[in-house]
């Protein structure tokens, strides 16, 4: 768009951290033993297939007794809550995130994980761009 308005690709992380759907349960854990990171994104051939929690590994790993290592990501992880497309005008990405009260959601175009739009990082994005008030004389 050429009019002036920001889309969600214009301020979404681009290339975010994710698994192939091969990974081991056991990588995803490590990924999850980070503060900063609260989900995993697992993806096949670029594709966004699922995403997996603490909780999803508690329950699929450690409370089914199976081996971290031997389970591959792909056969746990959750399909994705939501996701919204890259040319969704900005403002409208950033009501998503407030009306379903995220703190994040993945960016998909035609399937393929393209970025993660962060609503701290949209906040930011959208106090810096506003224009100063006018002063007409």
């Amino acid at each position: 768009m050429s009019d002036g308005v920001q889309l969600v690709r214009d301020a979404m992380v681009s290339e975010p951290f994710s698994l192939a759907a091969s990974a081991s349960a056991r990588e995803a854990a490590e990924a999850l033993g980070r503060d900063a990171v609260r989900a995993v994104l697992v993806c096949d051939e670029g594709r966004l297939t699922g995403v997996i929690t603490r909780k999803t590994l508690v329950r699929e790993i450690v409370a089914a007794g199976r081996d971290p290592q031997s389970t591959n990501v792909g056969s746990i992880a959750e399909p994705p809550n939501f996701t919204i497309p890259s040319d969704l005008p900005l403002d409208e990405g950033f009501a998503f995130l407030e009306d379903e009260d995220l703190e994040r959601v993945p960016v998909v175009d035609d399937g393929r994980l393209v970025g993660v739009l962060s609503r701290a990082v949209v906040r930011r994005r959208l106090y810096e761009d506003e224009p100063p008030p006018e002063s007409e004389s």
